[in-house]
């Protein structure tokens, strides 16, 4: 059973895996470094001890004490209970959910790991936003894509933003980055994978046509918000597909063109 204690000192040095939550640039450094990531909610600290991650405290306020009983009955980590005032000095921003749980991370899979247990896969490059990453994860779950890799210069999928807008969803989708780009596509390649780069260029096959739930293996592509796809990772790609468009528009934000592609390659289903 977990240790209650009650804190009411900002600068408590047991409450330094919370601090500064607000400051993107510090946690991005700070939280890999480290071993920890931020699992904010009741849903989400739950999600992540189902998937196995090691708690290593709880920020409570105290009506959510009462709450949490179960998961603090049950873990030996400590709980500091806190008032909501003290909770926004220390993380920097008002903790709406009232419930914040410091979680330890675990070594990342190798990506050939991931490949030989996969058919369904996605691929991203470059894509730093925190909320797309959250919203890529979110729809690879609920769309059945088996895993995903990440170029070296992905967001950090298990940053705070992340894991919230994913709903935990980053705890049940395995992930792997890919140490050198684009040339380790080669290996999703050698794997038996086709790898189909999602583009709005004209002369990309419509994803409905290019069948890609025929495929025995397929690896999409994503590229970040705006940018899209590199050069590089396009020439990397066995085929262009893009999802067809009306009423003038060019394309969609990252987040939602995954979610339709993921229902094209995964059921088949024209996007």
């Amino acid at each position: 059973m977990a240790e209650i204690i009650t804190v009411d000192d900002p600068d408590d040095p047991r409450l330094a895996d919370y601090t500064g939550l607000t400051d993107v640039e510090l946690r991005r450094r700070r939280e890999p470094a480290e071993g920890l990531f931020i699992a904010e909610g009741e849903k989400v600290i739950r999600r992540a001890r189902h998937a196995g991650y090691e708690m290593r405290s709880m920020l409570l306020s105290a009506k959510w004490v009462d709450v949490m009983r179960d998961v603090i009955d049950e873990v030996p980590a400590p709980v500091y209970a806190v008032s909501p005032d003290l909770a926004e000095r220390v993380t920097g921003y008002h903790v709406h959910r009232g419930a914040l749980a410091s979680m330890q991370r675990k070594p990342l899979p190798a990506a050939g790991e991931l490949l030989a247990a996969s058919r369904r896969i996605v691929v991203m490059e470059a894509v730093n936003d925190h909320t797309n990453i959250g919203a890529i994860f979110r729809s690879a779950a609920a769309l059945g894509m088996d895993a995903v890799l990440l170029s070296p210069d992905c967001a950090d999928p298990l940053y705070r933003r992340s894991v919230k807008v994913s709903m935990g969803a980053v705890f049940s989708v395995p992930y792997a980055r890919l140490e050198s780009w684009p040339r380790d596509l080669s290996v999703v390649r050698e794997a038996g994978f086709k790898l189909l780069a999602l583009t709005p260029a004209e002369k990309a096959t419509a994803i409905d046509e290019a069948a890609p739930h025929t495929l025995e293996r397929a690896a999409l592509m994503l590229g970040a918000e705006g940018d899209g796809l590199t050069t590089g990772a396009l020439r990397a790609a066995d085929e262009w597909v893009r999802i067809p468009m009306a009423h003038g528009v060019d394309s969609l934000n990252v987040g939602a063109a995954a979610a339709v592609a993921f229902y094209a390659v995964a059921t088949g289903r024209p996007a």
